[in-house]
């Protein structure tokens, strides 16, 4: 076989011929390889997924060594220059980007759906006046199952259709309450004639201006971040989304554990450390004594490198270009020269080069947020927002994908062997 591997084990001797399909083999192809009839067969370790592809998907493309991002075929570049957050959405959970028609509907379908009921307005009052604005994100997404018990029924297209509408309609307000929350304000319900990075803003900072319109810089500036952050492949939020999304409960509860993989510093949370790497080097002039601290591995150089890019991040050369122009708006972000300088020096030194270690998407976003005034601790749940057209297509393929079945895991048990129990009397 042409496309194909071929395996001895070399405890028995025998060799299995592997088909490769796709550029992979199936690890199930594995279990065939016994040394009894009774024997489970071989697995394949492999912690963190570093090298296992657990679907098959048709949604995003990542070539980490070219630094290219494509959803559905298009380049991440062209969807941030010429398409809208809410085009990007349906291009990911329909397959195509829509006709106008087919949008005019989409949008029409989004702002009718911004509200949620008064009752969540409750449930947010009830957490603490400091609580991180995530963790309210998360359960207020989980309360939402509550009010539309028919979301179980994930086998229906038309119920799973509703409840993609529903949720990328709501969650801007979910995180907008919990935002106003944080800062001691009233709420500010969703305003459907306004855009849907424009009427997120609105609930965030209008004070008692019914007229209140976002600076348009800023309204085009989020929709970018949120086209930027609507999916990327299997990372780890996408995996919980679907790992969780298995077991076939409602979309809701699946989308408050992805949102919840979210959270971690690891993830959503990694721009706040770049801000606080910047503010700790404190001036350009302070950036050299960094840098060898980082090679001294006394420092971790935050917002450079990537699980999957080995090349510049597609992403960060966009959203490095935006935050010159939302800077414009808001003002110049002291950080910024700090960040530039810093960019400068590690491209053109041997040593990050050599380990291809370039800017994420994490290192200029941090900067447009805190530009804005927005609080640190906001910042992931300003990634989710974005996200949520990316867990919703990444649930829906899951669900219509023939190969997949309730996520488990395999492991290596390493533990003892069996043991007699010893009453506590006699230990």
């Amino acid at each position: 076989m042409a496309d194909s591997l071929s395996v001895t084990d070399n405890r028995t001797g025998n060799t299995f011929e592997l088909p490769i399909v796709d550029g992979a083999v199936s690890a199930m192809s594995f279990r065939q390889m016994k040394t009894e009839p009774d024997d489970f067969g071989l697995m394949v370790y492999d912690p963190a997924f570093k090298n296992t592809a657990s679907c098959r998907s048709t949604i995003s493309f990542i070539d980490g060594d070219k630094g290219i991002l494509r959803h559905r075929g298009y380049p991440i570049e062209q969807l941030a220059e010429k398409s809208t957050y809410l085009e990007v959405a349906q291009l990911l959970i329909n397959g195509e980007l829509p006709t106008q028609v087919e949008h005019d509907a989409f949008r029409h379908e989004i702002r009718t759906h911004t509200f949620v009921h008064e009752n969540m307005k409750k449930f947010i009052e009830g957490f603490r006046y400091d609580s991180n604005p995530m963790s309210m994100l998360i359960s207020s997404i989980a309360a939402l199952s509550s009010f539309y018990p028919e979301a179980g029924e994930v086998s229906s297209p038309e119920v799973r259709r509703q409840q993609l509408i529903r949720l990328i309609a709501k969650i801007p307000t979910l995180a907008a309450f919990a935002y106003r929350h944080t800062q001691g304000l009233p709420y500010v319900y969703p305003r459907n004639d306004l855009s849907y990075p424009a009427n997120f803003l609105s609930m965030v900072f209008n004070i008692n201006d019914v007229n209140h319109t976002p600076d348009p810089v800023l309204e085009r500036a989020f929709d970018v971040l949120f086209i930027l952050h609507a999916d990327h492949e299997q990372n780890c939020s996408a995996t919980a989304m679907r790992v969780v999304g298995s077991s076939q409960p409602d979309p809701y509860t699946a989308l408050s554990a992805a949102a919840a993989a979210l959270y971690g510093p690891l993830h959503g949370g990694a721009n706040r450390m770049v801000l606080y790497m910047l503010e700790r080097i404190g001036s350009v002039e302070n950036i050299p004594n960094f840098i060898k601290k980082v090679k001294a591995k006394e420092e971790l150089l935050m917002g450079f490198g990537h699980r999957v890019y080995r090349n510049y991040d597609p992403r960060a050369r966009i959203i490095k270009g935006l935050a010159h122009e939302v800077f414009e708006v808001t003002g110049t972000n002291p950080l910024l020269d700090i960040a530039v300088e810093l960019e400068r020096i590690a491209l053109e030194d041997d040593y990050f080069v050599e380990r291809k270690l370039y800017p994420n998407v994490d290192f200029y976003s941090g900067l447009i947020y805190q530009a804005m005034k927005f609080p640190i601790d906001f910042y992931p749940v300003l990634f989710a927002i974005g996200r949520t057209a990316g867990w919703l297509s990444q649930w829906c393929e899951m669900l219509t994908d023939k190969e997949q079945k309730i996520a488990r895991p395999r492991q290596l048990y390493v533990g003892k062997g069996v043991r007699d129990y010893v009453p506590v009397s006699e230990r």
